[in-house]
């Protein structure tokens, strides 16, 4: 394995980041100042408690997992598409590098970047409301996890867009609704019977679920289902990226 290939993709994409730093980390903040203020104050103030747990903790899971979703996708996809867009993929695919480090390189960064982000709404979290992680480890492998299936994604959605409309087509009329119905500010038991069979079709539900009983021990879905979910999506993820490098599509031409 070329280490040292690696590391030069990985610290040019996390150099780019850090020369935005002050964006980087002030964009987040702010954002869940508002949704605090927003969710946790005009509707926590008519929602006491969720499933036993105070409604401004009960949303805090979710809070990160929107944001590192996006930021995962976000940060991959236009790591890997700036590269084509100037013509520099030709570069980077005639060195002696293969595909496999090629993606360890941009998804590595990505998913770094990614769990900055989700670090940092944690902090700010912790400012509004007290809540506590009943499972550190299991949520730290869910946040890591996260990342990296999310950045894989987004490596594959980098690939295949030909401009930047489509570069933020399927993060923002797919996934961003896919989060916000997947039981980010609610849970799923609030619905209908009806709606919560039809809620269950979306991926989205079971990372979240997962990701919130690390925190409070208690969850929509099966762990156990939870961990099958995200394991399946990286599979089908890292088999999409062996068949693009494989055939060079929309790559080599």
């Amino acid at each position: 394995m070329n280490l040292r290939a690696i590391r030069a993709i990985y610290v040019f994409e996390m150099a780019r980041f850090f020369r935005t730093l002050l964006q980087s980390f002030v964009s987040p903040v702010i954002s869940t100042s508002l949704y605090f203020v927003v969710f946790g104050a005009a509707i926590g103030s008519r929602i006491d408690e969720v499933e036993g747990v105070a409604y401004g903790a009960f949303i805090v899971p979710g809070l990160v997992m929107l944001s590192v979703i996006t930021q995962s996708i976000t940060n991959a996809a236009f790591g890997i598409y700036f590269p084509k867009f100037i013509g520099t993929i030709y570069e980077l695919l005639s060195a002696p590098v293969s595909f496999f480090e090629v993606v360890l390189g941009y998804v590595g960064a990505a998913a770094t970047k990614a769990l900055f982000i989700g670090v940092v709404i944690l902090v700010t979290a912790s400012l509004f409301v007290d809540f506590s992680i009943a499972h550190p480890l299991a949520m730290v492998a869910f946040l890591v996890l996260t990342c990296l299936s999310f950045a894989l994604f987004g490596f594959i959605i980098g690939i295949w867009a030909q401009n930047f409309e489509q570069l933020q087509l399927i993060p923002l009329l797919i996934v961003t609704p896919l989060v916000f119905l997947g039981g980010s500010f609610y849970s799923i038991s609030m619905l209908p019977p009806v709606w919560q069979t039809i809620t269950l079709f979306n991926p989205v539900v079971y990372l979240i679920s997962g990701f919130r009983w690390s925190f409070f021990g208690q969850a929509d879905v099966a762990i156990g289902l939870s961990l099958m979910a995200i394991a399946l999506f990286t599979a089908i993820c890292l088999t999409l990226i062996w068949a693009i490098f494989r055939t060079g599509y929309r790559i080599r031409s």
